[in-house]
């Protein structure tokens, strides 16, 4: 990998119960997250970051791949973020998780349409992170607004970003606001 990572993390869990509640299959939701060496941190302001931008493809695999098996089911939503320790902007953190790092991260899930929702954010190491998630396939498909909470104790450190993935195996439990479903963009309704 052409960025250094320091190391990679994970988390799942599986939902039986929302209210009191079962409905039907589990709810699994898994996150992985890489930390990552910032190439700018301590340099002047680069107009050009393309030395994040252009490597963050391997990042999408990597990390779409690692996810997908820690879920061990098909991927229905997902979402992404990102987190600059100090002497990192915001924007090194952002320049990790764009189209270059999104298309391979879809690809790597066995494919998505929808726009990728992200949060990106500045922080001191152990900082949790909320990853929105939407369905995959349409991001109007309310069922499937949902989260997932990451947290690495020792990141990021000062001069690392933190790029974090995170997906979910179906919409949440007992949902019951309406709006467009996952059944009706499977049938191409409009």
């Amino acid at each position: 990998m052409s960025l250094t990572v320091r190391k990679i993390a994970t988390c799942f869990e599986e939902i039986l119960l929302e209210g009191g509640r079962r409905d039907g299959e589990p709810l699994r939701k898994a996150a992985a997250a890489a930390v990552v060496e910032n190439p700018y941190a301590g340099r002047p302001f680069s107009e050009d970051l393309s030395e994040l931008v252009e490597p963050s493809a391997e990042l999408g695999r990597e990390l779409g791949e690692r996810v997908a098996a820690l879920l061990g089911v098909p991927v229905e939503s997902y979402g992404k973020a990102a987190l600059a320790g100090d002497g990192c902007e915001q924007e090194h953190a952002v320049a990790l998780k764009t189209s270059v790092f999104g298309d391979a991260f879809r690809e790597a899930i066995g494919g998505a349409t929808a726009w990728l929702p992200s949060v990106n954010k500045r922080c001191a190491p152990g900082a949790s992170v909320d990853v929105p998630l939407c369905y995959k396939d349409e991001v109007w498909v309310r069922s499937h607004y949902d989260t997932v909470t990451m947290q690495i104790p020792d990141a990021p450190l000062v001069g690392e970003l933190v790029l974090v993935v995170a997906v979910a195996s179906r919409g949440r439990l007992n949902e019951r606001l309406g709006g467009k479903t996952k059944e009706s963009v499977l049938r191409g309704d409009a």
